[in-house]
């Protein structure tokens, strides 16, 4: 079939025979390509041509036959992209964004302040972890009053023991963990600065507030170190979110919040050392969600449930948040819902 074709009568019967031994298997059209309007008129135009010019026509029907073929299958057409239900949430408000870019994936009143109940805490931990040469096993004692703030506001707790020698590092899982309040007001009463423990306090977060700034947290306001406010405690889904983005940039950090258990081991007023009990990670998403990495649950009263959260999958990142759920069980289902769809937009 490589000779050359000298008439149309000829030229016509090999062509055709050429087409039966060299078309492309994988392509799946009629054999007889009269039957395919848009394969018989590309093999038409190449017959014309080499009837008249007597051309060598191998390579020529190779592309009219891949021409044809692909014209006929619509093989150049790509399928439509099938689109992400939107999911519905009981949260009165939520947020989810690509951690890689910041890019919005989600948004449900992202731009509500609602009070965060212990979500505060990871600005806590922020502060704590951004003091310059922090050292983490730099050791606090436990004072009464951080026991007795914790009777007092009926407060989540540590379980913390007066006297007791904590470290830093051990302080942050007690803090991040089983949420502790009595934890959460050793760190501000250590990293503060004053000569009473007020002053440390309240310098304290003013160094929280100061970091929202930083970090372009508009509409957020810190008025206490653990989210049991007085007032004027308050952020937004897309605020917590920007701030647990920022704060998943530190490795201790992320060694905290993805911790689902931790025993800490402590010093007593005598010297001896102390096991306590086990702190449980308050986020049911450790033990529910493939490649979940934190973050942090709140609630309260005014705040209701509350759950800011973070997973990795193949190499990419989903943040988000959740504001006002209806009960600790629907919370981390509004935030499944929120990781899968984060997940799915990515691709």
């Amino acid at each position: 079939m490589d000779q050359v074709i000298g008439n149309s009568a000829r030229q016509t019967h090999n062509f055709v025979c050429y087409l039966r031994v060299t078309h492309v298997r994988p392509i799946s059209f009629p054999l007889e390509l009269g039957r395919t309007a848009g394969a018989f008129d590309v093999i038409g135009v190449f017959q014309l041509i080499t009837a008249i010019k007597g051309i060598r026509v191998r390579r020529a029907a190779a592309v009219a036959v891949t021409a044809g073929a692909v014209l006929a299958t619509g093989a150049l057409t790509a399928a439509p992209a099938q689109a992400v239900a939107t999911p519905t949430i009981a949260a009165k408000t939520g947020f989810v964004m690509n951690n890689a870019n910041g890019a919005a994936l989600y948004n449900k009143g992202m731009d509500t302040k609602l009070s965060t109940g212990s979500t505060t805490k990871i600005m806590t931990a922020n502060v704590v972890l951004s003091q310059a040469n922090l050292n983490l096993d730099a050791k606090v004692t436990i004072q009464k009053a951080y026991s007795d703030y914790i009777v007092a506001n009926t407060a989540s707790s540590a379980r913390l023991i007066v006297g007791d020698k904590v470290t830093v590092r051990q302080l942050l899982y007690g803090l991040m963990l089983p949420s502790g309040c009595d934890a959460a007001y050793a760190l501000a009463d250590k990293f503060g600065t004053g000569t009473t423990r007020a002053a440390r306090v309240k310098s304290f977060i003013a160094k929280m507030n100061s970091k929202a700034k930083t970090l372009g947290m508009t509409k957020t306001h810190f008025d206490s170190f653990d989210g049991i406010g007085n007032g004027s405690n308050y952020s937004t889904a897309k605020d917590l979110t920007k701030l647990a983005s920022n704060s998943l940039k530190n490795a201790n950090f992320r060694a905290v919040v993805k911790t689902k258990s931790y025993t800490a081991k402590t010093i007593t007023k005598t010297g001896s050392v102390r096991t306590m009990g086990a702190w449980i990670n308050t986020n049911t998403l450790l033990s529910s969600y493939s490649g979940a990495i934190g973050v942090k649950t709140g609630s309260g009263p005014e705040a209701k449930y509350c759950l800011v959260f973070a997973a990795t999958r193949n190499g990419k990142t989903v943040v988000g948040t959740v504001l006002a759920s209806t009960s600790t069980t629907v919370r981390a289902t509004d935030a499944t819902k929120l990781l899968n769809y984060g997940f799915a937009r990515l691709g």
